[in-house]
């Protein structure tokens, strides 16, 4: 068993984006078994989210639950099972492990999608997300202007003084001629406006607040996703997707394997929409497990 803080002291960002690299690969190409995941609904909008999934010698299940009156609001618990006895492996806090592997694999989009000269990023939400991006997105680019934008400037101010090369700016000045433009929030309604958007930018977008969301339907450009099942209605997909034909998109395992092409020339505008896979999940609770396999960090417990 591994609680919050020993995942985080053991999962590495940069492993995770290549674990993440590998799981994309795998969903790509039709090793992971993964039924749609499914929710439980609350009083005043609060929801539990089961994942379920296999890959190879690994069954997963990932339980999220989000209540906006509590805090924290996302809160998640993730259990390895056995694929010969069922019996339980291990069970680790899934909480960091989402907010870590989100970003993460909007960065690795972000490696795959953004011009290779990109240098100036605009994150919008000053969150966890926002923080968090703020971790993995330097890791595939060498940023030299980082703008943090919020709602509340008083956040983006706070998150931009944990990062030498961040200052923060209002949404609207953060996005204009931003090479990188991150959206993290749990915005009901778009943040920004496409026509702020500037040719050859890069669009990610991880939030998720159904029944509409953070990323403007109207914005142009070309689509990558993490699985098409992202065009599903929620809670399987998105629903800033609802309506878009699915074979518009790519999905990051395509890339990866060489089967359809990313970014094809230098004024094209791409846009990522995330909509979380255990995949991710799993490949993330591996490298946990794993690493407190190795040093003996977690508790032991006979179930």
């Amino acid at each position: 068993m591994l609680n919050e803080d020993e995942v985080r002291a053991l999962l590495d960002p940069r492993a995770l984006l290549e674990a993440l690299a590998d799981g994309f690969r795998a969903l790509s190409g039709g090793e992971v078994t993964a039924p749609d995941r499914n929710e439980v609904t609350l009083d005043g909008g609060a929801f539990l989210l089961g994942m379920p999934g296999r890959r190879g010698d690994t069954m997963a299940v990932k339980v999220v639950t989000v209540f906006e009156s509590s805090v924290p609001s996302h809160l998640a618990t993730i259990g390895l099972y056995d694929v010969d006895t069922g019996a339980c492996r291990a069970f680790i806090d899934g909480t960091y492990v989402t907010a870590l592997r989100t970003s993460a694999a909007a960065a690795l989009a972000t490696d795959l999608l953004a011009r290779e000269d990109a240098r100036t990023l605009a994150i919008v939400g000053a969150g966890v997300q926002g923080a968090h991006h703020l971790l993995t997105f330097p890791l595939v680019r060498d940023f030299e202007e980082i703008r943090v934008a919020s709602l509340y400037a008083e956040d983006a101010e706070r998150l931009a003084a944990t990062h030498p090369r961040a200052h923060a700016m209002s949404i609207r000045e953060a996005v204009r001629e931003a090479d990188v433009v991150a959206l993290a929030t749990h915005a009901a309604t778009p943040v920004i406006e496409p026509a702020w958007i500037a040719p050859g930018t890069h669009v990610s977008s991880v939030g998720y607040s159904p029944p509409d969301g953070e990323l403007p339907r109207d914005l142009d450009g070309s689509l990558f996703v993490e699985t098409r099942l992202a065009f599903e209605p929620p809670p399987v997909g998105c629903a800033e997707l609802a309506g878009v034909d699915p074979d518009t998109a790519t999905e990051l395992g395509e890339i990866l394997l060489g089967m359809r092409r990313g970014r094809r020339h230098a004024e094209e505008i791409t846009i990522y929409k995330a909509m979380g896979h255990v995949i991710e999940d799993i490949v993330a609770a591996e490298l946990a497990v794993a690493e407190a396999q190795r040093t003996g960090a977690g508790q032991l417990v006979r179930l």
